[in-house]
């Protein structure tokens, strides 16, 4: 083999060690899942965008979505109390504050997997871009921040999907309470964790619920291996960072 040639083959072989093409994600079950289903005719990719109320979750899946739109690609959105089965009867139910720990569970995880047989799988199997505004996991911390047990937890939501990405919107509690006073003028009585007793004052007891569901949701990262991005930041840093994650997803199918 002569110089050039010689030359021209290392030049290749650097180039290949260079590019890595991402590989895609095998679609998977956390536990037991959905009976009959084909896991590997779901084409799309299911984004998940985490954080409590403030954190700036909405404002980021919309624009998410007309970006993805923009390029072409069909989306579908879901989260917490969407389903038509019984998300106005959950929403009535939490109206009144009599709800006993489990049964609220069990209205969540039934309202989640109504979305998740109906709505996400559906989308997913016929190519979509699914974003959902938040998922099991507020749920789970929800849960355990109440003391339930997190073996029970992640058996109840075994029927659920492994989402391609989940994106934790880590907002400290002092931005929380204010970017929530600015939107509606009141604090939530769940998001502020009245129902475990942590403080007569609600805005005292936002500030402790909201720090204990921060701890949670980093005790889960480790079990989920979900990205924290900071929060903190303006709307427009965040939706950079994470338009460049999902580009990544992209390229990988």
């Amino acid at each position: 083999m002569g110089k050039k040639k010689k030359s021209e083959a290392k030049a290749k072989t650097r180039l290949s060690s260079a590019v890595r093409v991402p590989t895609r994600k095998a679609k998977r079950f956390y536990g037991h899942g959905i009976p009959r289903v084909d896991l590997k005719q779901l084409t799309g990719r299911l984004i998940v965008v985490e954080g409590a109320d403030g954190s700036g979750r909405s404002t980021q899946i919309n624009r998410l979505v007309e970006w993805l739109e923009g390029c072409g690609h069909a989306t579908v959105q879901v989260g917490l109390k969407r389903s038509t089965l019984v998300s106005e009867e959950l929403e009535q139910a939490q109206q009144g504050n009599i709800l006993s720990r489990s049964t609220l569970s069990l209205f969540y995880a039934t309202d989640f997997a109504d979305q998740l047989e109906n709505v996400i799988l559906p989308a997913l199997k016929a190519g979509f871009m699914v974003l959902a505004d938040r998922y099991i996991y507020t749920l789970m911390a929800r849960n355990m921040v109440r003391g339930m047990d997190e073996k029970w937890l992640k058996n109840l939501y075994g029927i659920a999907l492994e989402p391609d990405a989940v994106f934790y919107l880590n907002v400290s509690p002092e931005q929380l309470v204010q970017r929530n006073f600015a939107k509606n003028s009141a604090l939530d009585y769940w998001e502020s964790g009245m129902d475990l007793g942590l403080s007569r004052d609600m805005f005292d007891s936002f500030l402790q619920y909201q720090a204990l569901m921060a701890k949670q949701f980093t005790i889960l990262r480790d079990s989920y291996r979900f990205t924290i991005v900071n929060g903190n930041r303006s709307a427009d840093a965040i939706n950079a960072e994470l338009r460049k994650h999902i580009e990544k997803i992209i390229a990988g199918s």
